[in-house]
Formats: C-alpha cells, sequence, structure tokens
C-alpha cells in the first residue's frame, strides 16, 4: 500500500476515542482496508505536516470486490485497536465520513435543483425553484491575483488608506524600524520572507489601533557599489575615472537599484512610507552620521592607531567582523617549525647547559607571516618537555611523502636537536611526526619565558613570552609563533612586551622589500610556498601539512582576507562594553537565545576598526598636519563639515578645497594640511540609522520599538546599532529584536544557481516562463507562506511548499466567497440577539471567539505559524466540515425571512467580519477584496462606515460569547464525535444501496449512559429546528431508542457501536419513513397531506405559503 497522507485528527478513522465495531445482520463478507486509496505525496518538511492534513484526499473504490480477509494500514495512520466489520456490502471503508460524504453526496439535492433550472436545465417538476435562496456573490472563486492585487494596491494608494488610518487611530506611536537591505541588486526570497514579516506586524498594530510609521530604507555606500560600477567599466574608463565621477557613478546605480527594489516590495503587498524613505547616501542621513561620529571622538571613543586588521587583498581595505564569512572547507598549508634557542634568563634553571643543541617547535597555518615573526608564546600554567628525536619511521616517513604531508630536511639530518612541546602533546607529536620523543625534561611554561632564539629568516633574537588562554593543547605544540602585525592575540601579546609590530605586505597582499628576499611575492600564493622552502632549506621544518579549517574571506569578493597591520581608525569597544552589555539585559529578543548570542559576540569583540581605503563613502573628517602628520579634529572641525555635508552631500569632501572645508579659526593654516582619504565603515552607516532616521524624523521616535532581521545581523547591524547608540546615549536603539533564519529549498539545501534551486519572489508571484512548471500564485500566497513557517530558524520553500500553500489559499477563499454568498440578503437590522439564538449557533460563536481570543495572542508574541495552522484548522476544515454543512439547509430552504435563516445569518457574519480581519495582515489583498465585496456596509465603534478593511480594527473580544457552561462544550465534543462516527454508518448504507443521499436516512441512537440518552433525546424533541438531531446529522430523520432488545431494532440493516468519550453509543441506519419533499428533499409523513402542495414537507408549506392548517400540523 502507498504511503499515505496524515488525515486531520478531528475526522481521522482511527481515533482512539472513536473506536467502531460494525455489525449488521447480513452475511459476513471480510473488509479489505487497502481498498481505499489514500492519496500520496513525496516526503514534506516536518513544519507542513500539520497543514498537509487539510490537503489529504480519501476515496473508496466502487468497482473492486475481494475476499481476502487481510487489514493493511497506512505507516501513518495508528491503529489503537484491530477493527472487525462485518457486512455483505462488497466494497466499503470506514474512513471519515466527512471525508467520503461530501456534500455532493449528501444534501445537496435542492440546491443543484435549483441551479440547474437557473441555468436553463429542463426538469420535470420545478416549480418550487425560486423559492430557494442560493448563495449569491460577486467575490470570485478564481483570485486572479495577477490583475487583481496590483488593483487592489492602486486603490490604497490612490486613497492613502496607511496614512488615513495611521493618522486616525488614536493609539499610541508604534516604530518598527527598518534595517537597510543593500542596494546592489535584485531581490531574493530571502528579502522577501523579512519584509513581509514586518509588514505583518505593522498590519497587526493598525488594526490595534496604533499609529503605525513605517520608514523603509537602504543602504547606499560601500565596496559592493563601488565594484559594481567598476565592473561596468572598460579599462580606459577606469583609467580616467576620478573619485567624483566614481561616486557619481555609484550614487546612480544605487538609486536604480533602490526604485527596482521598492517596486519589488510594494507588489509583496507591504506597506510603508515609500514616498520619504531613508537613504544612507542622503546629505541629511550623511550628516547625522557624522554627528554620532563626533560625539564618539569626544568622548574619547574613536582613536588612529596601528593594529593588525582583517584586511582584504581582493578589495584592498580593511573590512569590518560583519564583513567575513567563513567556509567550511577552506585548506591552509600548515608547518611545524623550530627555532634555535640561544640564551636563557639568568634566574632560569638554564635548559641550554644540559641540552646545548636546542630548539622551539611551533606550528603555524601561515606560513607567510613568519618573516614578521617577533616572538613565541607559551601558556605559563601548561607542563613543557624537553624531548629527543630518538629514532625515525622509516615507514613513516616514506609513505608521508604526498600532496597532503611532506617531511622536512631536518628529519634526516644526523644532529637531530631536542625540541620543547607541551607534555601533553608528545604522543600527538609522535605519530604526526613519524619519530618517538624520549622526553628528557619537564618543565612549566612560566620557567621559559625570556628565553631567546634566533630568527629562522633575518639572524635577529627573539623573546620567549607569555601569551594568553588562547594557547592551548588541542592543536599544534603548545608553543605559538608570534607576530604582531598579522594577528589580534599576538599584537596584544606584543603590546604587553613592546614587541615590534612588523607587516611587511602591501595593501595587494604582495610580500614588500621589507621581507626581504621574498618582495614582490604574494602571501597566499607563492610567498608561502617560498618560505615554506626556505625554512626547509634551512633545517628549520619538521612537517608541512594540508589542514582544512575554517578561514575568513571578503563576503563581497568571495577570496581570502588576511591580518595585516595598518594605520587605521577604530572606535574603542573596550570604552563602553560594560555598558553595551548592560543594554542588552533591558531588550526583549525573539527568539531569547537570540540575548546570548549578541552577549557573546559584543563581550569578545575587538576594537571596531570604523576606516575604508575606498572612494564609495561617508568620509571620516579628519585633516593631517602634511609634516608631523598628527591628525586635526575637534569639536569644530566636525561640526563645520557636518554643516556642509548637510547642505551640499559628502561629495563636498572631495570637490572642496581644504580652506573651505576647514572652520574659519584653520583657514589660515590650510597649507599645513592635507584631507584623509578614508571612508567610514558601511556598518557604521546603517548603525547610525537610530540617530539619522528615528530621532529626526517628527513622526518616529528613540529608541525604536522593534528591529527585525537575519539571525547573521547579531555580529551586523543589531550590533553595530547598539554600539554607536550606547557609546552616544547610553542605552540600546531598540525595545525588542526579532531574528529570522535563512530560507533553504525543500531538501533544507542552500540555494544557489549552480544547484538551480533559487526560490525568486519575482516568480512566486508573477509566474515563471513556464507558467505550467512556474504558475502564478500572487503576493498572498507567497505572505501565506511566510505566515507558515517557524520563522526562527532555517525555513524551506519550494514548488511542491507553494502549491499546498496555494491549494489551502484556495481553500481559505472558498470558505469566505461560502460566507459571503449567503450573506447577499443580510443587512446588521437582521442580526438575533444572543439570548436568542439556538444552541448550535451559541456554540459556533464560542468557538470564533476562542479562535479571536488565541489568534490575537500569537499576534502579540509574534507567532504567525500559529496563527496559520489555526486558521487552515478552524476555517477550512471545522467550519466547512460541521457548521457551513450543517448550515446549508435553513440557508437555502428555510425560508429568506425565517427566524433559522437570519440566526444563521447572524452567526455567518459574525465569522465573516472576523475572519476577514484575522487574516488581514497576512493576506491583506484577500481580506480587502472580500471587503470590497460585502454585501453590506459595516459601521465602526465609533459611527464611521469602514471602506476599506484596515478602517474596521481588530475585532472586540466579545466575554458573552465566550460564557457557556463546560457541561455544554464537553456535550457539543461529544456531538461532533457523534456525527463523525454516524457518517461511518451511512457510509456503509450508501455502499450497500441502501440510501444514496443522507436525506434518504433515518438513524437511531441508543446509549446506555441515561445522561447523555436524555441530552440527545432533548436534540431530537427541539423546539428549534437548527438544534434537531436529524439536521445536525443531515438526516430526515433521528430517533433516540429506548432498548435494543425491541424487534424492530433486529430489523435495520445497517449498525455500528463505537465508543463517545468512554461511553459506548449504539448507531443504526434505515431507509428514511415518509416521502420525499421536492422542494427540500428531506422525507417526511407530511408530504402528500396538503392537498394545494401535495409534494412539499410542513415546513416547505410555511415557506412558501399561509401558515400550515391544523390537520397538517397534526401528521407526525
Amino acid at each position: 500500500m502507498t504511503k499515505g497522507v496524515l488525515l486531520p485528527r478531528a475526522t481521522s478513522p482511527f481515533s482512539p476515542s472513536t473506536i467502531t465495531h460494525w455489525r449488521t445482520t447480513m452475511p459476513s463478507v471480510p473488509f479489505m482496508h487497502n481498498r481505499c486509496i489514500i492519496a500520496t505525496q513525496p516526503p514534506l518538511p516536518c513544519f507542513l505536516h500539520d497543514f498537509s492534513k487539510v490537503l489529504s484526499r480519501t476515496t473508496c473504490s466502487s468497482s473492486r470486490r475481494t475476499n481476502s480477509n487481510s487489514l493493511s494500514h497506512s505507516s501513518r495512520v495508528s491503529l489503537a485497536k484491530a477493527v472487525s466489520i462485518n457486512t455483505n456490502i462488497s466494497n466499503y471503508c470506514t474512513h471519515s465520513g466527512e471525508e467520503f460524504c461530501s456534500s455532493k453526496r449528501r444534501s445537496r439535492g435542492p440546491v443543484m435543483a435549483a441551479k440547474k433550472a437557473a441555468e436553463g436545465v429542463t426538469q420535470e417538476d420545478g416549480k418550487y425553484k425560486h423559492t430557494v435562496d442560493l448563495p449569491k456573490t460577486t467575490f470570485g472563486m478564481r483570485a486572479n491575483s495577477s490583475q487583481r492585487e496590483p488593483e487592489l494596491q492602486k486603490i490604497w494608494d490612490e486613497n492613502q488608506v496607511l496614512k488615513n488610518i495611521a493618522d486616525k487611530n488614536t493609539g499610541g506611536n508604534f516604530i518598527l524600524h527598518d534595517g537597510p537591505p543593500y542596494a546592489n541588486g535584485d531581490l531574493h526570497i530571502g528579502h522577501a520572507l523579512n519584509k513581509i514579516l514586518k509588514d505583518i506586524i505593522n498590519r497587526y498594530k493598525l488594526l490595534q489601533n496604533y499609529k503605525v510609521h513605517f520608514v523603509p530604507g537602504w543602504d547606499c555606500h560601500g565596496l559592493p557599489i563601488e565594484l559594481k560600477v567598476l565592473q561596468s567599466l572598460d579599462q580606459e574608463a577606469r583609467n580616467n575615472l576620478t573619485p567624483l565621477k566614481l561616486r557619481a557613478k555609484a550614487t546612480k546605480f544605487a538609486k536604480e537599484t533602490v526604485k527596482n527594489q521598492m517596486s519589488s516590495f510594494k507588489r509583496y503587498g507591504v506597506w510603508a512610507d515609500w514616498s520619504n524613505p531613508y537613504l544612507t547616501l542622503d546629505p541629511e542621513y550623511e550628516a547625522a552620521q557624522i554627528e554620532v561620529f563626533g560625539e564618539m571622538v569626544l568622548k574619547g571613543y574613536i582613536y588612529r592607531g596601528r593594529k593588525p586588521v582583517h584586511w582584504s587583498p581582493s578589495s584592498q581595505t580593511a573590512l569590518a567582523e560583519a564583513e567575513l564569512e567563513y567556509p567550511e572547507v577552506h585548506v591552509s598549508r600548515s608547518i611545524y617549525a623550530v627555532f634555535r634557542v640561544v640564551s636563557a634568563p639568568l634566574v632560569s634553571n638554564d635548559l641550554l647547559h644540559e641540552f646545548p643543541n636546542l630548539c622551539i617547535a611551533v606550528w603555524t597555518t601561515t606560513p607567510w607571516t613568519i618573516p614578521a615573526n617577533a616572538a613565541v608564546a607559551i601558556n605559563p600554567k601548561l607542563e613543557y618537555a624537553v624531548v629527543e628525536v630518538e629514532s625515525l619511521d622509516e615507514c613513516a616517513s616514506s609513505s608521508g611523502e604526498n600532496k597532503k604531508k611532506k617531511f622536512g630536511n631536518i628529519l634526516k639530518d644526523e644532529k637531530i636537536p631536542c625540541l620543547i612541546v607541551a607534555s601533553e602533546l608528545v604522543s600527538r607529536l609522535e605519530a604526526k611526526w613519524g619519530v618517538k620523543l624520549v622526553i628528557k625534561r619537564r618543565v612549566l611554561g612560566s620557567d621559559l619565558e625570556n628565553y631567546r632564539y634566533i630568527h629562522p629568516v633575518d639572524n635577529r633574537e627573539c623573546p620567549v613570552v607569555v601569551g594568553g588562554d588562547y594557547i592551548t593543547t588541542e592543536t599544534g605544540t603548545g608553543l605559538v609563533h608570534t607576530a604582531p602585525g598579522h594577528g589580534q592575540e599576538d599584537y596584544v601579546t606584543g603590546q604587553k612586551y613592546g614587541l615590534p609590530i612588523v607587516s611587511p605586505v602591501d595593501e595587494h597582499g604582495i610580500f614588500t622589500e621589507e621581507a626581504g628576499q621574498f618582495s614582490g611575492l604574494d602571501v597566499l600564493g607563492e610567498g608561502n610556498t617560498a618560505v615554506v622552502k626556505y625554512l626547509d632549506e634551512n633545517l628549520s621544518l619538521i612537517l608541512e601539512e594540508s589542514y582544512e579549517h575554517k578561514y575568513p574571506y571578503d563576503w563581497r569578493t568571495k577570496k581570502p582576507t588576511i591580518f595585516r597591520a595598518t594605520e587605521q581608525w577604530f572606535a574603542s569597544v573596550e570604552g563602553f562594553r560594560d555598558a553595551a552589555m548592560g543594554a542588552i539585559g533591558h531588550v526583549k529578543w525573539v527568539p531569547a537565545q537570540g540575548e546570548n548570542r549578541i552577549s557573546a559576540m559584543t563581550s569578545n569583540r575587538s576594537d571596531w576598526c570604523i576606516s575604508r581605503q575606498r572612494t564609495w563613502g561617508v568620509p571620516i573628517p579628519v585633516f593631517y598636519h602634511l609634516q608631523s602628520r598628527e591628525p586635526l579634529m575637534n569639536k569644530e572641525t566636525i561640526n563645520h563639515v557636518k554643516s556642509i555635508i548637510a547642505q551640499k552631500g559628502s561629495d563636498a569632501w572631495w570637490y572642496m578645497t581644504i580652506e573651505d572645508l576647514l572652520p574659519t579659526k584653520y583657514r589660515d593654516r590650510a597649507a599645513e594640511y592635507e584631507k584623509g582619504t578614508d571612508t567610514m565603515d558601511v556598518w557604521f552607516d546603517s548603525g547610525s540609522s537610530w540617530a539619522s532616521v528615528l530621532r529626526k524624523r517628527d513622526c518616529l521616535s528613540f529608541p525604536a520599538d522593534l528591529y527585525l532581521e537575519g539571525t547573521d545581523q547579531h555580529r551586523g547591524w543589531f550590533q553595530s546599532s547598539l554600539l554607536t547608540s550606547v557609546a552616544t546615549t547610553g542605552k540600546a536603539p531598540y525595545s525588542s529584536v526579532i531574528t529570522h533564519g535563512f530560507v533553504l529549498d525543500e531538501k533544507g539545501l542552500k540555494m544557489s544557481k549552480s544547484l538551480g534551486n533559487v526560490v525568486d519572489p519575482r516568480s512566486v508571484i508573477e509566474g515563471g516562463k513556464n507558467q505550467k512548471e512556474s504558475p502564478a500564485y500572487g503576493a498572498d500566497v507567497l505572505r501565506l507562506w511566510v505566515s507558515s513557517v517557524d520563522y526562527t530558524g532555517d525555513v524551506m520553500i519550494g514548488s511542491q511548499i507553494l502549491r499546498q500553500m496555494s491549494e489551502i489559499y484556495r481553500k481559505l477563499r472558498g470558505s469566505l466567497r461560502y460566507l459571503l454568498a449567503n450573506l447577499h440578503d443580510w443587512k446588521a437590522d437582521y442580526t438575533v440577539s444572543y439570548h436568542e439564538l439556538p444552541r448550535i449557533d451559541k456554540h459556533a460563536l464560542y468557538q470564533l471567539e476562542n479562535v479571536v481570543k488565541t489568534i490575537q495572542g500569537n499576534y502579540e508574541n509574534y507567532q504567525f505559524f500559529k496563527i496559520f495552522q489555526i486558521l487552515q484548522r478552524f476555517v477550512i476544515v471545522d467550519l466547512s466540515n460541521f457548521y457551513f454543512d450543517v448550515a446549508k439547509d435553513r440557508l437555502y430552504v428555510g425560508g429568506s425571512t425565517s427566524y433559522t435563516r437570519r440566526s444563521c445569518q447572524t452567526v455567518l457574519a459574525a465569522h465573516l467580519l472576523s475572519i476577514v480581519r484575522l487574516i488581514a495582515p497576512i493576506l491583506p489583498h484577500l481580506s480587502e477584496d472580500v471587503w470590497q465585496n460585502l454585501p453590506f456596509q459595516y459601521t465602526t465603534e465609533y459611527g464611521s462606515v469602514a471602506k476599506y478593511v484596515f478602517e474596521a480594527k481588530w475585532p472586540a473580544l466579545n466575554e458573552k460569547w465566550l460564557d457557556i457552561p463546560v457541561e455544554e462544550i464537553e456535550f457539543w465534543g461529544k456531538i461532533l464525535e457523534l456525527r463523525t462516527e454516524v457518517n461511518r454508518v451511512l457510509e456503509v448504507a450508501r455502499t450497500g444501496k441502501l440510501i444514496g443521499a443522507s436525506l434518504d436516512a433515518k438513524v437511531y441512537i441508543y446509549s446506555s449512559d441515561a445522561s447523555l440518552a436524555s441530552q440527545l433525546s432533548e436534540l431530537c424533541e427541539a423546539t428549534t429546528d437548527a438544534d434537531t438531531l436529524h439536521r445536525l446529522f443531515i438526516t430526515s430523520q433521528a430517533e433516540i431508542i429506548p432498548s435494543l432488545d425491541d424487534e424492530n431494532v433486529k430489523n435495520i440493516p445497517y449498525s455500528g457501536e463505537c465508543l463517545i468519550q468512554g461511553t459506548k453509543v449504539w448507531i443504526g441506519v434505515s431507509r428514511a419513513t415518509g416521502s420525499k419533499c421536492e422542494r427540500c428533499w428531506n422525507y417526511s409523513e407530511q408530504v402528500g397531506s396538503i392537498s394545494d402542495h401535495p409534494t412539499l414537507c410542513g415546513r416547505c408549506y410555511s415557506v412558501i405559503a399561509v401558515p400550515m392548517p391544523p390537520e397538517v400540523a397534526a401528521v407526525s
């Protein structure tokens, strides 16, 4: 049997609480469960399992016979007990009656007859067709999203719906501050996830009466845009490119990209102040950024120093940590090298007397940094050993000569020196080097401090120094080659000992003349090889081998970076780290682990290198003295430059003279200075948005209520915003932060063009080249997907998932269409008061209000995937399978102005007005389309007519609807379970040709539980027609029998037993008594007793004529 899709819990054929043992009075024919055809699906991502239940299709084969007694089942369906079945019917299955007994097979007779008549189909007797209240609506079943969604968006824009609602709302401000996407290309699916999540939140807050002001932003400076400009030019154009020409082209490119991206965001249905976005290239933004920089300068947090920074040879600029990537598959050529010890401190127990031929063994993955070596660092708490290389494993050394491992010439030398290594690593090094290491002496690391060795390249003496906790025994030898010009930890250690900062590498990653014989070589290529070769030739190399590890790459060029000491501007994070850590604790993080992540990154980060050696960016407003190189940067100079940039933009730094850029008091000395050429890190640009946007625009406020971006922004925008804000204001720029994961394909793989698994949001909305394979789903289906995923982790999307979403959207739209169509003649004046409603209607309102309350809580907690699950279960499953199904009878044939129809419409109107607002933040186009097709006006609590769905506000909580006794709620739970079991017996009877539609049947119920039997009897005798038991079962009659001993009971052709919440219930089905009413198709003894209308039942007669004559009413 093929693997089946999980059935909805409410309709599972083998629910433990409703295990049914069928019996009949007819001869036994075994039941074949595998005659049921269960729709199969490819394996789904786990988050789709819930809603895939709704999409399952179960049908019975009616053309096969079987004499097998086997029972098989899908691996996804759990059998709590064996099911025994006896019948003389050849083919049937006991899957959910809700699935099998569709409306077509149950009670659509009157409706179909009227429809056929309306369409001109000839019938024998159709004189009552015009008395049936058919559904009517202008709301189409098909969304036609390619046309309809842009039409709705145009209506919103032309009528300034967002602005008008926000202005009229009387609640407080809600500020979700937009993290600026980079203006360097088309949007991808991650952009769609991000912006739609923000829009869902903003739209919900609008419904909650908040004044929502969402200002979209774009990050417009930096290397990616500069590279795009350079790539578009030929070599001659590049040679003639001045800074101002490049900046002009970069500005044009960025603004064009912003325009294109803005158009896409609008098509997603995102509401924002699109007329007034913030761009980091706007003069007012740049001026505010300079202001933040100036405040940090005046507080002493900005300084210039020569320190090792992440340097990109491919981009020729310094990089911040947030501009790095760490691929898993980088392979370095690591080496074990030895440095010869030449002296020991006087206070030490001199190891040289005992071991005159003594060397220090080190390990490094960057051999090219050896020329810059200034020391070897040890851990003072570790134990070290002096080892003698006693014997050589010939097999190991000979087999090791390969591409991955190469032994050095020193191992072939007759006099191999004694080596100092960490004691804990001796056995590991023996195996790796293929030698026998004999421990001759043990010493503490602290005893090795101030030993001196000869530099292996330039023969100068260098010290052994004490390093930090970064020196471990996880890898290497326990002694660390230290080059302060090429590593942060090395630099810190070097500062403590006053070591020289040597960095003989230029901006292209080429050795300078300072590197001597290696000058002109690429450090990541032939320079690395040359250093290794030199060490081997001079008997300083033990082993060279491949080492796979994470290594920093430039996120833009996708090429390796290096650590390189250069003169840069830094923000001293150490100066305000404690304040930043404190601010983190006052922010609400969603998910909660986000706090741990940003705390770890902030507590461990080094000073922030904020200068970049590029042209396209905001200049660091500094002047350098031509002779002393001392920087001139103070309150007066910074404020003067800020005022110029506010008026002219940052281009002024490049085209204005130094005399004009300097304030008046310095102009007579302008000839002594030159302008700095560095620009600010783009993370400083975007990290200043709280100052440039939140504090500068009248409608906004600081701090923002919410920041929402991808999880990678813990080391990016969240952190840069936090640092600049805390440094200048003492607090975080946000009250809450939400992070979302990355978007993967359906298999959980990262999207890439090479794999062909990229999902383009534009193609999702508009369709691909092949509309069959890639249909146009529209923006709402894309938004529905966003709501369906648990965004706090990585999420998946693909063609199958989108098809599932489209099907759910279609069913949701169908349910809303049902509501609209059955309210075509509704007015608020027709509302039936709550205390006069039938029991079924009160229970329906109870369920609705529970859903509204739960969904509101999920919106407040930003758990949209739970909203998705509740909506698809409530609207598509619960309402459609029960209330809508039962309601059709009284809606269509109950009489246009009857109490029973008006009470039902009262409930339907409440559902429509609530559901359309519940889904509005997620599916704004669908909800607005419904609203524009409302057959009645909706007046708000303030007395105004809501022309648009978002003017209607969130549904007000109705405590009265929730105030239903627990016993009543439990009773309706039993009714729903019983109805499911009744449907199963009806299906068996239908398969046995006893009945066609369910209205052909009469149902008998027996329960040994007197209380349940009494409650069911009350329904049978209910004065309100909608509450009668046979209406709930959609059968013509229902009877509660007092005993199973009656002889008549034995003649009931189909019966079964089941457990309803622990109570045993017997169910029987026979043909209904009486004749079939021509109008409603219910069977009744009254049919034929009305002379004027002999084909009608009493109810239908009362609808179309005067009240029934007494003699007719007396007929049971």
